[in-house]
């Protein structure tokens, strides 16, 4: 963990480690999705950068403040 505690990533980085849209990863920056706490950033003009220490605070803070992101086992969901 300590090794990548100052590393900083792109935008494009975030995207393809959350497997989804740049432009996803600007609207959790900005705060446009709903449930979701804002993803803090370092502004460098147009440029935002996200240090990977605040990636992995967001994704925590963001599981856990969701009943409905806990994965359930298949016995609860009734599956066979």
């Amino acid at each position: 963990m300590s090794e990548w505690k100052d590393e900083v990533l792109t935008a494009a980085e975030v995207a393809s480690e959350l497997r989804c849209s740049k432009a996803h990863v600007y609207n959790a920056i900005n705060g446009k999705l709903t449930g979701v706490s804002p993803l803090p950033a370092i502004e460098m003009g147009r440029r935002k950068l996200v240090r990977r220490c605040a990636l992995e605070d967001w994704k925590k803070n963001n599981e856990a403040s969701r009943p409905d992101a806990i994965i359930r086992s298949r016995q609860e969901i009734g599956a066979v």
